[in-house]
């Protein structure tokens, strides 16, 4: 019963964070909008672990103050860990390289899964036959479910949920991800927290200002826990505490020792559940415990937008991933072929936060004075933001232009300027001779001329 009323209440705050954004926060992203200028920017500070590196975005540029987001990009070497934490904040992750495992903890839901700790050969002998020895039988370990994932995921993390990763393959694991500061499920400051379980920021090499910010940011909460009191709650010896306590120069990602071995779903898809079925719970656990964490956004057959002579888009969406729906957020994966456009276009019901993964563009974005606030040739590893209803567009490279956004809306809708979904083709041709003063022979032409063409187009002549 407790752990039906655990999930039902964890439900109900994820479903009520996703219902948007309070008034105050909306006055407070005006306020920050007044925009003068954006750019591409690299991130300003990186945090170097055992494992692997935490690179960081200046969250306070105007541009990521203004949609009140937060980006960093983690590098895992082939066998570590980045070790359990949780953030007040929903966070979209993208897999720019590699695979693993990642496992997320939701209050409430059964430990259905069992795995064994990886020993070598003889100490798992010496094991079962002390066990049998004593008459019991092999202890297994109970958890919740486990993903794996790989390049081109998209993968979703309640604001709250604790969550680690581990890089089981055998070249870097690289992930870019954005927290939404802004979002409902947020109730504090507009500020970059993750409450780490273990580990903490190493002091070496981590002094001065950036040093002092990082250990705010990505501190272990059990350190400040009086250490009788811990031994207490958990149950435990106090050395095990001083264990979590202790600073660990090992950083926010370790190097795994003897490697780590779970059942994941791939490997026994038929496993037999322990738990409560879905049915017996109100459905509860079919939409927390089961649901659908990641999905890929690189399967380019299954593209949202196809231009086969200007290229592709891929959208992940509340529709196509339905835990959006409690983040609020999405994504999308562009794919422009050389020289081509992505029409001029606004977002009309969120921010969107774009890194390019291959390839150069000339990026063009116009605020809401009428002045452009952003013409600059961009490249791969450059992050830059494009507000609500500011109007931008892309032309690519000689060498094609490919990208990642991320939606702070988990149903993002936007208007076009040119082609056959345009603001223009929709207008009577009289509202538009008459805006332009043009004849209507050419605002026939600026309806028309794109034809089929709708968000990609291929690229055009260019007029003196």
């Amino acid at each position: 019963m407790a752990t039906k009323l655990l999930l039902a209440i964890f439900l109900s705050l994820l479903v009520s964070a996703a219902v948007g954004r309070n008034q105050s926060t909306r006055l407070s992203e005006a306020q920050q909008c007044r925009l003068q200028r954006l750019t591409a920017s690299q991130p300003s500070q990186s945090i170097q672990s055992e494992g692997g590196t935490t690179e960081l975005w200046n969250e306070r540029e105007d541009q990521f103050q203004c949609v009140g987001v937060a980006a960093l990009r983690n590098t895992l070497r082939p066998n570590s860990l980045s070790l359990p934490n949780f953030h007040p904040a929903p966070r979209l992750v993208y897999i720019e390289k590699g695979q693993g495992l990642i496992g997320i903890t939701f209050p409430g839901c059964a430990e259905t899964y069992h795995s064994k700790s990886q020993q070598s050969r003889r100490g798992q002998e010496e094991e079962e036959q002390q066990q049998q020895q004593e008459g019991r039988g092999r202890k297994s370990d109970l958890h919740q479910k486990v993903h794996r994932f790989r390049r081109g995921d998209i993968i979703a993390l309640p604001a709250g949920a604790a969550h680690w990763c581990y890089n089981d393959g055998n070249e870097d694991l690289v992930a870019v991800s954005i927290t939404d500061l802004n979002n409902q499920a947020n109730q504090l400051d507009q500020k970059l927290r993750a409450f780490y379980l273990a580990g903490g920021v190493p002091t070496q090499g981590q002094q001065g200002q950036n040093g002092q910010q990082a250990r705010e940011t990505f501190q272990n909460i059990f350190r400040a826990f009086d250490e009788e009191l811990m031994a207490e709650a958990f149950n435990v010896p106090r050395e095990i505490v001083r264990r979590m306590q202790q600073e660990n120069e090992r950083g926010l990602i370790v190097k795994v020792r003897e490697g780590m071995s779970v059942i994941r779903p791939d490997e026994e898809e038929q496993q037999q559940q322990q738990g409560p079925r879905a049915d017996e719970s109100n459905g509860l656990e079919e939409n927390i415990c089961s649901m659908k964490i990641s999905t890929n956004i690189d399967n380019r057959r299954e593209a949202d937008i196809y231009s086969r002579q200007a290229g592709k888009i891929n959208i992940v969406n509340q529709h196509k991933l339905p835990i959006l729906r409690l983040l609020d957020m999405s994504a999308s994966k562009g794919n422009l072929l050389p020289n081509a456009l992505f029409t001029p276009h606004w977002s009309m019901n969120g921010h969107n936060i774009v890194y390019v993964t291959r390839g150069e563009a000339q990026v063009q974005v116009v605020g809401s004075n009428g002045q452009t606030v952003l013409n600059e040739r961009v490249n791969r590893g450059n992050m830059f933001v494009v507000p609500q209803f500011y109007a931008s567009t892309v032309r690519a490279g000689r060498d094609g232009f490919e990208w990642v956004t991320f939606k702070t809306t988990g149903s993002p809708m936007s208007s076009p300027l040119a082609g056959y979904t345009s603001v223009f083709r929709a207008m009577p041709l009289q509202v538009i001779t008459n805006s332009y003063q043009i004849s209507p022979s050419e605002a026939q032409n600026l309806k028309l001329s794109r034809g089929g063409q709708s968000y990609l187009l291929s690229p055009g002549r260019r007029s003196s």
